[in-house]
């Protein structure tokens, strides 16, 4: 075989067998026509070092500058803590960067890139003008939030009402349930509880409230139902906004109360009724009685009743004959 079958043959397809029974004549010994272009070669051995070659790339490394890279795919954090980015920055500028981020070319704007994940530490890295180390990936908008919902359940340091709000920009961007269980690893019941929540209580006392991490799924589900009985979110959002004072779950603790109002506070025990003093002919105690619903209790005293208590216990089938006689019974 010729040296250009030989490669022909490591590149595609291998070369057509000649034809003993054609005969050259003056007709078929004319060249053939070009055959179209081929695609890249996927087959053979320079399919495989191509394919090679481009895992190698995925996995490649590069520094790039914070001021070319923009937001990607679906807000997943709803406030940011000051303590943590202040200690973050303090170990990059230590230790310098030692998880890369992952980016995806832009692919709207050439030269430009598109945050799949390590948004925090990039803000880091931008307060500290530092360069940022980053794998490059071309990915679609599917893959991009897959891939950012799986980081953020592996990491696990979203609360309940982020992963809420992730779930419902998802479903927002046209993603259906299975895809959104997919990203977020939870199951379709979950999801629903998750997209109640977000759907009932309005978007701008989320964001005023923030991630509240020490309140969890009971208990937002439980503010939902106070929006579900059409609690307007406007005022209680733009009193929490002049909140900055306090935490995200002290806002949370803030708003909870508020909206409960009296539903939860612990009703006053009620007051307990003097006992009414029976007296005898005389004005001298003989009882006390106290009345509670339908019950009614007597209470004696043997220092002043002088031994009442048994003469009318002796005689009270009497008493309540004579008393019905009264009532003409």
């Amino acid at each position: 075989m010729a040296r250009k079958d030989l490669l022909k043959g490591l590149m595609g397809d291998p070369p057509p067998k000649p034809d003993p029974e054609k005969k050259l004549t003056a007709v078929n010994s004319a060249p053939e026509a070009p055959s179209p272009a081929r695609p890249r070669y996927t087959k053979g051995a320079i399919g495989a070092v191509s394919q090679s070659i481009a895992e190698l790339k995925s996995r490649a490394l590069i520094e790039v500058s914070a001021d070319v890279i923009d937001p990607g795919g679906i807000e997943d954090r709803l406030e940011e803590d000051r303590a943590d980015m202040e200690k973050l920055q303090a170990s990059l500028k230590a230790y310098g960067q030692q998880v890369p981020v992952l980016l995806r070319n832009d692919p709207e704007v050439e030269g430009r890139y598109q945050i799949v994940y390590g948004r925090r530490r990039i803000a880091a890295l931008r307060a500290l003008n530092m360069p940022v180390k980053a794998m490059v990936r071309d990915m679609s908008d599917h893959d991009l939030v897959i891939a950012q919902g799986q980081e953020n359940t592996a990491r696990r340091d979203l609360t309940f009402i982020e992963k809420a709000n992730f779930a419902r920009q998802m479903r927002e961007a046209g993603y259906d349930r299975k895809v959104i269980c997919d990203a977020l690893h939870i199951d379709k019941t979950v999801i629903s509880r998750m997209l109640s929540v977000a759907d009932t209580i309005p978007l701008s006392v989320i964001r005023a409230i923030g991630p509240a991490p020490a309140a969890g799924r009971d208990r937002w589900l439980k503010m939902a139902e106070f929006f579900d009985n059409k609690v307007e979110g406007a005022p209680l959002a733009g009193a929490l906004i002049f909140s900055a004072g306090l935490s995200s779950d002290q806002r949370f603790e803030a708003a909870f109360d508020s909206l409960s109002g009296d539903n939860q506070k612990p009703k006053a025990p009620p007051k307990k009724r003097e006992p009414r003093v029976l007296t005898g002919s005389d004005d001298r105690t003989l009882a006390r009685a106290r009345k509670a619903g339908k019950k009614t209790t007597v209470t004696f005293d043997a220092t002043e009743s002088d031994g009442f208590e048994d003469w009318l216990l002796d005689n009270l089938t009497e008493i309540h004959r004579d008393w019905l006689k009264s009532r003409g019974e």
